[in-house]
């Protein structure tokens, strides 16, 4: 894994500890729940960035085959 990746996660992990930390109290601190929230989504949109989109390629847009007959 390179390093981009461990940092996506990272940030994934941390972004939700501590918004799950900032929610869980009695008193809630906003600002750390939005912080720990707005780093969870950066890991997300990070990590989002790198996978390709399904309609890439128009030709294949299922996994089922046709045959074309000759008649």
């Amino acid at each position: 894994m390179n390093l981009s990746r461990y940092i996506n996660i990272i940030c994934i992990i941390i972004g939700g500890a501590v918004a799950i930390y900032a929610n869980a109290e009695a008193q809630q601190n906003s600002y750390v729940l939005v912080g720990g929230i707005v780093l969870l989504m950066f890991g997300i949109y990070r990590t989002s960035r790198g996978v390709p989109s399904k309609f890439d390629n128009p030709k294949e847009e299922s996994f089922i085959q046709t045959e074309e007959d000759d008649d």
